[in-house]
């Protein structure tokens, strides 16, 4: 089933899936959303199963709330229609993580950076939530 992706890491011994937060806990109104995460979380556990025997690891991360481009326009939108500020929007997307503030991208890529680097070498199997601890598990 794997042997397509097998092809492509090979080389790298890596494969890093992201999914988000929804993969860990669902959200009610978001239930296609939610099954489909779960479903390559579990896509990743399989993986790692069926590539270890290659040295390839296989690691999901899964992110929260980050100010990208996507999240600036969902809080445009939201903005709008409650005829509030798009700052008014993004703190809305902030209430309830632990650390008071949306994720930076970078923040994330230094997870991707390390799943890819070295110092993960022993991590296989593993869903890394980078959320600023607004779910726990």
């Amino acid at each position: 089933m794997f042997s397509a992706v097998k092809a492509v890491v090979e080389h790298y011994g890596r494969l890093d899936i992201m999914v988000n937060n929804a993969c860990i806990v669902g959200n009610p109104g978001l239930g296609f959303y939610g099954a489909t995460k779960f479903a390559v979380r579990k896509l990743t556990q399989i993986a790692t199963q069926e590539l270890a025997e290659y040295k390839i690891t296989v690691n999901a991360y899964a992110p929260g709330a980050a100010v990208t481009p996507m999240l600036k326009t969902a809080a445009y939108e939201m903005a709008v229609a409650a005829e509030k500020s798009d700052e008014w929007a993004l703190e809305q997307f902030a209430t309830g993580i632990t650390l008071g503030r949306l994720a930076q991208p970078e923040e994330v890529a230094n997870v991707i950076a390390f799943l890819a680097g070295a110092d993960s070498n022993y991590i296989t199997g593993q869903t890394i939530i980078v959320d600023g601890s607004n779910i726990f598990h």
